[in-house]
């Protein structure tokens, strides 16, 4: 059984599409006794989703809330093929966490090479923690060079367990899991598993990518989740 005490890629209201406050998210962590939350808005170009003042003010609230700890950051849009983001860095070196994604609405699909240079070129940006959901269909990538890259930044590569319920609008995911874990273990670059939930319910909802994990025996000192303290080395914050 892997041992699973953080999630840190969710959404509140504040993203635009996701249906919970923070209180409320912080409250489902807390009942199912994780250790680390993090809330990662969706950054500006998302339709909907907060503007660059929003992320500057993060500073007003606590990081402690009893025995949890609450981060804050933001999941950026990758916008073009070299890896631009939609906040600049006198931001994002004050976020606990980054996360960077490709979203439809912010990114349109090229060649795999183009897509695969748009994930390196966010990976380069020092202060990326996490590719969030490198699992669409719809955006065919190098897996080979995407872990590669990962293991040489310093940067986690996400399974999100949203993509792999029923229920996803996501393409392909788990094949495209299947493919980029073994390429983990051959490179023995590290994985985060997170729940993308956009609403209090699914906080810590990572029944789909455990259940994956277990059933290929993927090691799990691979998997940031299992080991508490060590995900300090690879985000912004710091634990105090």
């Amino acid at each position: 059984m892997i041992t699973d005490k953080m999630d840190l890629h969710t959404h509140t209201v504040a993203s635009g599409h996701a249906y919970n406050t923070r209180n409320e998210m912080i409250a489902a962590a807390v009942e199912k006794g994780l250790e680390i939350l993090a809330i990662t808005e969706h950054a500006p170009a998302m339709p909907g989703s907060c503007q660059q003042i929003y992320f500057s003010n993060y500073k007003v609230l606590p990081r402690r809330h009893g025995d949890l700890t609450v981060l804050y950051g933001t999941e950026l849009n990758i916008l073009d093929y070299v890896g631009h983001v939609d906040l600049p860095e006198e931001i994002l070196k004050e976020m606990d966490v980054v996360v960077a994604s490709i979203h439809p609405p912010c990114y349109v699909s090229g060649t795999v090479e183009e897509n695969t240079a748009a994930y390196l070129g966010a990976m380069r940006n020092p202060y990326v923690n996490i590719i969030g959901h490198p699992d669409d269909g719809r955006f065919s990538i190098d897996y080979e060079a995407l872990v590669k890259a990962a293991k040489e930044y310093h940067v986690l590569l996400e399974v999100n367990s949203t993509s792999l319920s029923p229920v996803s609008f996501r393409m392909g995911a788990r094949e495209n899991y299947l493919q980029m874990l073994e390429l983990c273990v051959k490179y023995q670059a590290p994985i985060i598993v997170n729940s993308d939930a956009h609403a209090d319910h699914l906080v810590g909802g990572h029944e789909y990518a455990l259940e994956m994990l277990e059933s290929l025996e993927f090691p799990q000192e691979l998997i940031i989740n299992a080991h508490g303290e060590a995900v300090y080395e690879y985000i912004n914050y710091k634990s105090q």
